[in-house]
């Protein structure tokens, strides 16, 4: 950006002496300036050090298309009147957002080098594209077996005027969005676009694989911060799987990742949604992800999170056409000290509407925590709805934390939903049950932990996805499994 949007501060933020530094000077009109905009110096601060590094990062010569440059205006302005969210806020109520607050933030900006990548696994058997601390790395993708017509790359790369006009209706057109929404658009150095074109049924599923490579030693003060951002365009009766997979490099990296996902679907259309989240132990995870439905059209999810010492996924699902289906299945693993969270929020507006989600998680640590608010809407119009919603949770420790906020809204009065929530420990009837059978309870426990989540690992429709995510939990949960109950 050629000026910043934002007031500058008093504070300087200086990050690590490997990185680039970036320092605020006091450019202050009080007169000028609505009283919103010095509400929260911290927000303003890091979206301060996003266009800078923006700025620092591109050409002189080149601008951003004009729907990223969309993005990043529509971003700024909101964020004039946001605050850093606390406790105190309702959506945030269970999920404390400090560590990343009082951590020095700063931007990756530069593109990976090479040699950067050299541990970059290729254990993928689909078309696939690598994105590195935000930004997409063609060197190690293979898109070479994608249909014609379909597009797979940035946005700034976008050669053809029909589907920059389609991408420019979507972009930052979601008015729902938080304070980490907002930071996204202005951090993401590009936007990652998936376009399909009408009537066309992509056979193999397209591969995301998201890899963090910056990060500081635990305990470090500094927090490296990347802001990859996809757009997801299914056009009328197209068809097309994702699998957005997100790790990280060491185990014990501290970095944070804030993505966001858009997928708009199309009349007929149909996408099949893998998402498995396995970020180092000492990142923080906080993800968003819209989906916007018309008539006729099928999304469907599979969430796996383990990772992360803060992992947040904001889910947000507008059914705007009659006879769409909606299914969500997620199973979240808290091992250590860690926040698993979803917060999601499906909304029905049409008749024939169908949706099922359904919810797991287990907390095997005195520490660890889980937290699922689902709210489902069903308004006015949207009569002969069938919505189902369920969640359950497992605690392995006396002191582990669940927090489960199910909320099921009908206003329409010709519908057939259902919800369900439980907390539990493993049952004593379950054990005996198979004790009585010669069946030791070491054994018993072990088959019965982890059939608990096999509900959902069962869904991912790819055996090789499925395989590698049953290995990573079982090696998760091993001391768990092992440990004598208590």
């Amino acid at each position: 950006m050629a000026a910043s949007t934002f007031p500058r501060l008093t504070q300087s933020i200086s990050p690590s002496p490997s990185k680039p530094r970036f320092r605020t000077r006091v450019l202050v009109r009080p007169s000028s300036i609505p009283r919103a905009t010095l509400s929260d110096p911290l927000v303003l601060q890091i979206a301060e050090i996003l266009e800078d590094s923006l700025s620092s990062s591109s050409s002189s010569s080149s601008s951003p298309p004009p729907p990223l440059q969309k993005l990043r205006d529509t971003s700024s302005q909101s964020l004039l009147s946001m605050s850093w969210p606390s406790r105190k806020d309702e959506p945030f109520r269970f999920t404390d957002t400090s560590f990343i607050k009082h951590s020095q933030i700063h931007p990756v900006s530069i593109p990976p080098q090479s040699d950067d990548l050299l541990g970059i696994s290729s254990d993928t058997q689909f078309p696939n594209l690598v994105i590195v601390d935000g930004h997409v790395v063609s060197s190690f993708s293979q898109l070479s077996d994608l249909p014609d017509g379909v597009y797979v790359g940035t946005m700034s790369n976008i050669s053809s005027a029909t589907i920059m006009k389609r991408v420019l209706e979507f972009v930052s057109e979601f008015p729902d969005g938080d304070l980490f929404w907002s930071l996204n658009g202005i951090g993401a150095p590009d936007v990652t676009v998936v376009f399909v074109p009408a009537g066309c049924r992509v056979e193999n599923p397209l591969h995301l694989r998201f890899y963090f490579r910056e990060g500081e030693d635990s305990g470090s003060k500094h927090l490296p911060v990347s802001n990859p951002r996809v757009l997801v365009l299914v056009e009328k009766g197209g068809e097309i799987g994702i699998i957005e997979e997100y790790s990280g490099g060491d185990e014990e990296k501290c970095y944070w990742a804030n993505s966001v996902m858009e997928v708009a679907i199309g009349e007929g259309g149909k996408v099949n949604h893998s998402y498995i989240q396995r970020q180092s132990a000492g990142a923080a995870h906080i993800k968003w992800t819209y989906i916007r439905q018309e008539s006729n059209s099928t999304y469907e999810l599979i969430e796996i999170g383990t990772g992360g010492k803060l992992s947040r996924h904001n889910l947000h699902v507008q059914q705007v056409g009659p006879d769409t289906v909606t299914e969500l299945s997620t199973f979240h693993l808290s091992v250590r000290d860690q926040i698993q969270d979803l917060h999601s929020r499906l909304i029905l507006d049409h008749p024939r509407g169908y949706s099922r989600q359904l919810h797991k998680c287990i907390v095997a640590h005195s520490l660890g925590q889980a937290v699922f608010d689902g709210n489902v809407k069903v308004n006015r119009y949207a009569q002969k709805t069938d919505a189902g919603q369920l969640t359950r949770s497992l605690i392995l420790e006396p002191r582990a934390t669940v927090n489960l906020k199910p909320n099921l809204q009908i206003i329409a009065d010709d519908v057939k939903c259902s919800h369900g929530a439980a907390i539990s420990d493993l049952e004593e009837d379950q054990l005996f049950y198979f004790q009585a059978r010669g069946i030791d309870l070491e054994t018993a426990r072990k088959a019965l932990i982890f059939s608990f989540g096999s509900e959902v690992l069962e869904r991912l429709p790819y055996a090789f996805l499925r395989k590698k995510v049953e290995s990573h939990i079982k090696g998760l949960l091993e001391p768990a499994l092992n440990r004598s109950p208590h």
